[in-house]
This record gives C-alpha cells, sequence and structure tokens, in this order.
C-alpha cells in the first residue's frame, strides 16, 4: 500500500534494526485519513470472506480495525490487556509476550462477543514475532469460530512471525512488509497479497 510505506518513510523513525517508531500516524497519535485509507484496503482485501467480526487487542489495532470494520459493516471487539471491574468472567483468555514492551499479558474478550457461527478477521498493527496474533487465533479458536485471515499494518518481515502464522496454513494480508531497518533506513519487501 503505497500511501502507508510513503507515511512510515516520511514519519517513521527507526531507533535500531529491530524497532521502527510509528507513533505520529499509528501508535499514539493517529492519522484519521490514513486510517480511513488502512480500513478500506482490509476491507478490500476480504470482501469476500464471510466476516461477521473483527478482532483486534488494545490499543493500537483499534484505529484500522474501526474503519475496516466501519466499512465491512461488522462489529469490533478489541482484546483488553487488563482487568477491569466489569470484565472478569465469562472470558475467553490467552497470554500475548509483547516483543516492544518486553512483558507478557493476559489478554481478554468476553464469550459474549465471539461465537461459534462467527467468521472473524484478526487486525493489529504490527506483525513481528507473530505473539499477538497467535494469543487472538488461541481466543478464536476457544470460541470454535471461523478464521477468516489476519490483516497486518506493518510487517517485519526479518522477524519470524509472519513465517510462523503462514506456516499454518493461515491469509495474512501485510499493508506493508519491511525487509529491514539496517543503517536506519525502511527497506520494503515487495510482494503481491498472500492468498
Amino acid at each position: 500500500m503505497k500511501l502507508l510505506k510513503d507515511k512510515i518513510v516520511q514519519d517513521g523513525k527507526v531507533l535500531s534494526n529491530q524497532v521502527l517508531k510509528v507513533d505520529s500516524f499509528l501508535n499514539h497519535q493517529i492519522d484519521p485519513p490514513l486510517m480511513q485509507a488502512v480500513g478500506a484496503e482490509f476491507a478490500a482485501r476480504f470482501k469476500d470472506a464471510g466476516i461477521t467480526k473483527i478482532l483486534t487487542i488494545e490499543s493500537s489495532g483499534i484505529a484500522p480495525s474501526m474503519m475496516a470494520g466501519l466499512i465491512l459493516g461488522v462489529p469490533v471487539i478489541f482484546a483488553r490487556k487488563r482487568k477491569s471491574l466489569t470484565l472478569v468472567d465469562h472470558l475467553y483468555t490467552a497470554s500475548v509476550h509483547s516483543f516492544t514492551k518486553n512483558e507478557t499479558n493476559d489478554i481478554s474478550v468476553s464469550r459474549d462477543f465471539i461465537t461459534a457461527q462467527d467468521t472473524v478477521l484478526l487486525i493489529d498493527d504490527f506483525l513481528a514475532n507473530g505473539q499477538a496474533v497467535l494469543g487472538l487465533l488461541d481466543i478464536i479458536e476457544q470460541a470454535g469460530a471461523k478464521l477468516a485471515g489476519v490483516g497486518i499494518v506493518i510487517e517485519k518481515g526479518f522477524q519470524p512471525g509472519g513465517a510462523l502464522i503462514r506456516e499454518r496454513g493461515i491469509r495474512v494480508e501485510s499493508l506493508a512488509n519491511i525487509a529491514s531497518l539496517e543503517n536506519g533506513q525502511v527497506t520494503f519487501i515487495e510482494e503481491e497479497t498472500s492468498k
């Protein structure tokens, strides 16, 4: 997705060979027109998948998920990372290790919102080591729901997560796939959409 790649090059900050900071448009401050375009791209790529729900993790996956959900006309659910007074039982839970924060959190989704009748699209901001996606897949499996695929805003193709998920036969659509962050430069993998 050229618009996204241009934004990454223009406003992203390479902090190391492993870390790309995109908090000026995705992880902290949100660029609504860009997120609208991202949501439209996910909706176009998955329009024939029979999606009934979109699932993400708080908080950076919410904006692109909302835009895709708006276009597809389906509810968006976000897995919570922290306990809530109103979300204490009747939950699907999974453990997720964050590469960026170097911590493990239990994520939770109410059983009221995903059922075996659902076809779920997973959307997340980054795919690095695949732990967030694996946690969300665990929740979908617990619900007995069908997986439509995984939509990723930015994939770090040089880390193992993409291969790990694709090896399971899962459709992954990454809008920007980064080959390298070496020498402070973002280099993209040019690829067709994967089916």
